[in-house]
């Protein structure tokens, strides 16, 4: 009987003990921290190598290409020498290869001589083979008016022969305005001179030919004068009227009172047949 209750009790124990056993697992079960420090780890060796696959992927380079389009800068062409169109034949002795200026005209010496603005200077100019007539001789006022009509306040150019000025600093040029040969016309209308004046002598072939022809048709200063008269004032002639005879007065004559028209007159001129003092009485 005692045997009996051993074993029965050994075979409690061990049921016990099964039982035990059993619970013990199901309540607390077993675990495994090598397993899991093993896979933390293989996680975050996992990253690391994507993180270093990302770092030694190449970044694209992004390159700009500008494309620009550049506009030319426009160059002005600056001609020193001043481009006139002449009249054909005329202005052809004008030398080509030469200073060329241009200048504005200020002021009217007289027939053959002007005062020009130049580079910020006013500088007198002389009409190259040009001799017109000078202050108190006959024909001097109405040569200055041509001139004038001409280029006074004008932009004229200035065109150099051999000789820069003469020896009183004048400047010697041919001057061009408008498309007139300025010292061309003055010859050709009858009121200067063509005078050859070396070594400035490119046109004075022109002017020479031009001077003919305002003698053949009496133009100017070549209008015949009236001879002196040989009436009864024969030696009683005033020496104001060289070219006719006026008796001095009194009587104080007008024009209308003499036959003569056109004619020189110098001072004093009592009678003032010379009402505008360009030297030549009455003119109209």
């Amino acid at each position: 009987m005692k045997q009996k209750n051993l074993l029965y009790l050994a075979v409690v124990v061990l049921f016990l003990a099964a039982c035990g056993t059993s619970s013990a697992t199901q309540l607390a079960p077993t675990i495994d921290v090598g397993s899991i420090q093993t896979a933390a780890a293989g996680t975050f060796l996992a990253q690391i190598n994507q993180t270093s696959t990302l770092t030694n992927t190449p970044i694209p380079i992004i390159t700009f290409t500008a494309a620009f389009t550049i506009t030319p800068e426009f160059t002005p062409t600056i001609t020193l020498t001043p481009q006139v169109t002449l009249p054909a034949g005329i202005a052809s002795c004008i030398p080509k290869n030469t200073l060329r200026e241009t200048a504005m005209v200020l002021g009217i010496v007289d027939g053959d001589t002007i005062n020009v603005q130049l580079n910020g200077k006013i500088l007198p100019v002389h009409y190259i083979g040009v001799d017109a007539p000078e202050t108190g001789k006959a024909f001097y006022g109405q040569a200055a008016q041509i001139n004038q009509e001409l280029v006074y306040s004008k932009t004229v150019t200035l065109i150099k022969d051999v000789s820069d000025a003469d020896n009183n600093g004048v400047l010697l040029r041919y001057v061009v305005v408008d498309n007139i040969f300025v010292n061309f016309e003055m010859v050709n209308r009858g009121y200067a001179n063509a005078v050859s004046s070396p070594p400035d002598i490119a046109c004075s072939d022109t002017f020479a030919n031009a001077q003919s022809q305002a003698q053949a048709g009496n133009l100017g200063m070549w209008i015949p004068t009236p001879a002196p008269s040989s009436g009864g004032n024969t030696g009683n002639c005033d020496p104001s009227y060289p070219t006719v005879c006026i008796p001095p007065p009194p009587p104080d004559l007008d024009c209308k009172d003499i036959p003569y028209k056109r004619f020189t007159v110098l001072s004093p001129d009592p009678h003032r047949f010379d009402t505008d003092g360009d030297g030549i009485g009455c003119e109209s």
